[in-house]
């Protein structure tokens, strides 16, 4: 008996939906590690809601590792900039330092998702 194996393609307004999501995270991330570029956060929680929403869609597809990505990207930096946020309190070089690691840290994630997105593969699970 032979069984074929079926992988789920995505459609383009998944991948749509995707890129967007991808810039989105791209202006906040640029922001962070620029001195003096301010952008809202609201950009970073509409990313991060689409993400939520459009996810299932993506269920069994290379775009699947995408969505859980960012969501992941998103939740760890803020995670840590509130456990780091107490040394802007205390000690202002050092928060500044802190953060400007996780904001690269942040905008690394972004363009290493945005690479692997535009040559249609999933982003390992690292």
């Amino acid at each position: 008996m032979n069984q074929d194996i079926v992988t789920v393609e995505p459609d383009e307004g998944l991948k749509t939906w995707g890129w967007i999501s991808y810039f989105l995270h791209l202006i906040v991330a640029v922001a962070a590690v620029l001195p003096g570029a301010q952008v809202s956060i609201a950009l970073l929680l509409i990313a991060l809601v689409m993400d939520l929403v459009k996810r299932g869609d993506a269920a069994n597809s290379w775009q699947a590792s995408h969505f859980s990505w960012r969501i992941r990207s998103v939740l760890w930096a803020g995670v840590l900039y509130l456990l780091t946020a107490p040394l802007w309190l205390l000690f202002l070089i050092p928060g500044w330092i802190a953060w400007g690691l996780i904001s690269i840290w942040f905008l690394y994630r972004i363009v290493k998702g945005m690479v692997r997105m535009n040559a249609g593969q999933a982003v390992e699970a690292a």
